[in-house]
């Protein structure tokens, strides 16, 4: 028994090996990556912001009856994470479901903000609103301010202090953002599944 066990544990690396390797060097993931920068290319450098020039453009939106009114500020992320909290008074259109933006917004010159937890998913969407033909979209990405590197979309809009809301508490602070809770948390015994 004893020598078939290492045998058995060298196969077992193999197999596991063999199936990590192709991960690095899979053709798909270098095809998405190369789209993704297709679609960042479609995206003027003036129109890549940060999240202090959303907040900028969110005060005077949520101060400005009249400017809100003609301004989209797009969160892109899923339903479930928009559900757990999002900025107040933003519209809401998941990345997947970008297509349903030309039925709603029908003026090609309309102002428009996307955003999503980091930047992945609005720089998609913003290549795809410029793609479409819109002229005035703002995507907001990661930048560096006074040397400290800010992520960029919502995770980015906590690590600024900004408020969120949601439809249990109200406005809030996020003072730590993880990006898997519950792989930090070991105290809990017991969890229901609830569908938002």
């Amino acid at each position: 028994m004893k020598r078939l066990f290492l045998p058995a544990v060298c196969c077992l690396l193999l197999v596991i090996s063999s199936g990590m390797a192709p991960a690095a060097n899979n053709p798909l993931v270098t095809a998405e990556h190369a789209l993704h920068q297709d679609f960042i290319q479609a995206i003027p450098k003036d129109h890549q912001i940060d999240v202090y020039k959303l907040h900028e453009v969110w005060q005077k939106a949520m101060t400005d009856p009249a400017y809100r009114a003609k301004i989209y500020m797009i969160d892109v992320r899923t339903d479930s994470e928009w559900n757990a909290f999002h900025l107040e008074g933003t519209d809401h259109v998941q990345a997947g479901h970008v297509y349903l933006i030309p039925k709603k917004i029908t003026d090609p010159n309309a102002e428009i903000y996307v955003f999503c937890r980091t930047s992945h998913r609005s720089k998609y969407v913003g290549g795809f609103l410029y793609k479409y033909g819109y002229k005035n979209v703002w995507v907001v990405g990661p930048a560096t301010i006074n040397g400290v590197k800010n992520k960029g979309g919502v995770v980015g809009w906590a690590q600024a202090g900004f408020p969120f809301v949601n439809q249990f508490t109200g406005s809030f602070k996020i003072t730590k953002y993880r990006q898997h809770p519950s792989k930090k948390e070991k105290a809990f015994r017991l969890r229901m599944w609830h569908p938002y």
